[in-house]
Formats: C-alpha cells, sequence, structure tokens
C-alpha cells in the first residue's frame, strides 16, 4: 500500500494523541510512505508550538524533531513544482481548502496518477477528507 499522509496525520507518528493507533497500522502496513515536501515545515512548527504551549518540554520537543528527520529522509517527498501548482489550481477551483491542505491534495493525486495504484490518504480533517474521497483516493479515517 502506498501511504500518503498530510501533516494532521504525520505529527500523530510522532505526538501520542488520537488517531496516533491508527496512524502506526497504517504505518505498518505501507510499503511507501509519501508526503508533500512542505510537511517538514508543518510538522516542525507543530512540535515547536507544543513546546510553547507547554505540551513538550524542550528536551521532548528537540527529541521528537530528530526523531522524525531521521525518519523523514525515507519519505518518498512530493516536491513544489510547476505540475504540482497547477493541479494545486485545479484543486482550488473545486474545493474550499486552504493552501497546504491543497498542496497535500493535489501532491497525493499526482502520487496516484505517477503509479496507477490507489493511495490511502491519511488526514484528520474533514473538508480535505471529503476531497480525496471525491478525487478517487482512499481515505480511511472518517471525521
Amino acid at each position: 500500500m502506498i501511504l500518503y499522509l498530510d501533516s494532521s496525520a504525520l505529527v500523530k507518528r510522532y505526538v501520542e494523541e488520537e488517531g496516533t493507533d491508527k496512524v502506526d497500522a497504517l504505518w505498518d502496513e505501507a510499503t511507501d510512505v509519501v508526503t508533500s515536501a512542505v510537511a517538514l515545515a508543518e510538522c516542525l512548527s507543530a512540535f515547536c508550538r507544543r513546546r510553547r504551549e507547554g505540551l513538550f518540554s524542550e528536551v521532548q520537543c528537540l527529541k521528537t524533531i530528530s526523531e522524525f528527520k531521521a525518519e523523514y529522509t525515507s519519505f518518498v517527498l512530493v516536491p513544489i513544482t510547476l505540475e504540482l501548482n497547477r493541479t494545486v489550481e485545479e484543486v482550488l477551483l473545486r474545493y474550499p481548502l486552504r493552501g497546504f491542505d491543497a498542496i497535500h491534495l493535489a501532491s497525493a493525486l499526482l502520487i496516484s496518477r505517477a503509479v496507477d495504484f490507489n493511495v490511502t490518504f491519511a488526514c484528520f480533517d474533514s473538508a480535505l477528507n471529503r476531497a480525496a474521497r471525491e478525487e478517487g483516493l482512499v481515505v480511511p479515517f472518517s471525521n
């Protein structure tokens, strides 16, 4: 299975919270883990926000960042390209999504088209899940 994770799902790999067990189960089944290159900034931001809000100590934050960066090198990363930007525009004309959500959906669509294979799209945002489902991606989480 090709597993695409947006940042809301990817963070759950490194932060124990509701949905972590679901992400871990999909991760274990995946042959490839895919995300957008923008996920680095989004995930680091989430980890640092937890530190600022007192949910992580400084040590815990740095450890989590280190673990994330170590695995990040093994992900299939979808880069920001002209083709991706065209797909982002198409997605935004069809669905009321935020910018980074459109990048994630467009990235998953490009991967799906490239491999001509079902891509499982893991996300914890209901609007993004609806759009992904309408685009024919496998959406395991409903919220």
